[in-house]
């Protein structure tokens, strides 16, 4: 698939880039967002694990591995740019290179040791990012193919490449087109940003040995200046909260079913009801306790890989998760009940498939 007939999918959501346009608190920025909402949308691996058996001999087994490269825009719009870096090299001196090609094998380490999948199409896709992509460009984005990564103006938005949620959301973006390829529209829109800030959240997760109880559940936390009244773009666990700007605006993700967005701005808000599933995840995950990825996490990758309908809305996906979850064992199927039924997804407990309660 060409990444002209992909509809990218940024990490900042155009309402926001389209609040900031108008800033006069923000100028620079706000001629930044105005240029980023107008730019055009533009082999197998092994690693060798060594270890000792009880019997102190050397044990050498072959693994899947990362084959990452990242390239250089220039701060032009022109796709890949210059190869600065691949497996075979070493750290560059380009600091955005080197945490695009961390961020990138930190994704590819969570969806290979969590779930058992090798790259984002489970047979070994090469992992492939540019970086300096335009002038002051205030987004990174999956565009069908790569990564790519803006810098920011500097004064609202800096440094895509410093959040590894933001990379693992993106990259995430590559694992649904590869399975249930959820249209980017309206609830199943919704859930394919939801999906992929779970893997954003879950891939800093594994990379920091965080606990469900740990986690901060926020995605992008690191993109904001310091000029912004906010800790994120998006929370997980209180959607809603994330920001409150005056330049901004407020944060307008809902957490509740009741204050679902009818619009027809955002791809029927695919950025706004995110929130809803996100704070079923994130309730589901604190829930069970322990790692996010571990019963939480398959959950969510089995019902995604399951054959899910492309056009799933939230009950469907809910159905499938819940089903999912109750194949592992009873306390996870009744921990998903109850965190769809806290959103309001389900408006009482059900058996998935039916209209049957559950008391």
């Amino acid at each position: 698939m060409s990444s002209t007939s992909f509809a990218r999918h940024g990490v900042v959501p155009s309402y926001l880039l389209a609040r900031l346009a108008e800033s006069g608190r923000f100028p620079k920025a706000a001629a930044a967002a105005r240029q980023t909402l107008t730019a055009g949308r533009p082999p197998f691996r092994a690693r060798i694990d060594l270890s000792i058996d009880e019997n102190g001999d050397l044990v050498a087994q072959l693994s899947d591995a990362p084959n990452r490269t990242i390239s250089d825009a220039g701060n032009t719009q022109t796709l890949p740019g210059i190869v600065v870096r691949t497996e075979d090299d070493g750290p560059t001196s380009d600091t955005a290179a080197n945490q695009a090609f961390d961020g990138l094998g930190a994704t590819f380490e969570l969806l290979l040791s969590a779930f058992g999948r090798n790259s984002l199409d489970d047979a070994g896709a090469p992992l492939d990012a540019t970086v300096h992509y335009g002038v002051d460009y205030d987004n990174a984005f999956w565009d069908g193919e790569r990564m790519v990564f803006g810098d920011g103006d500097g004064e609202v938005f800096q440094h895509f490449t410093a959040s590894t949620t933001v990379i693992g959301h993106e990259l995430a973006h590559g694992v649904v087109q590869h399975t249930a390829n959820l249209e980017y529209q309206g609830q199943p829109g919704a859930l394919n940003e939801s999906i992929a800030d779970v893997f954003g959240a879950l891939t800093e997760q594994y990379l920091l040995g965080q606990t469900a109880a740990q986690a901060t559940w926020l995605i992008g936390a690191e993109i904001f200046t310091d000029a912004v009244e906010g800790a994120a773009l998006r929370s997980m666990i209180a959607p809603g909260t994330a920001y409150d700007d005056d330049e901004l605006g407020k944060d307008p993700q809902p957490d509740h079913m009741s204050g679902f967005v009818r619009t027809t701005e955002d791809n029927g808000g695919v950025h706004i009801n995110s929130g809803i599933p996100n704070r079923a995840f994130a309730l589901f995950a604190t829930d069970l306790g322990g790692n996010a990825w571990e019963r939480a996490g398959t959950t969510w990758y089995r019902a995604l890989t399951g054959g899910l309908s492309s056009a799933a809305t939230f009950t469907e996906f809910a159905d499938a998760t819940v089903a999912a979850a109750g194949a592992i064992d009873e306390a996870t199927g009744a921990a998903a009940r109850r965190a769809w039924t806290t959103v309001g997804v389900y408006a009482h407990e059900r058996v998935p498939g039916s209209d049957r309660r559950v008391d």
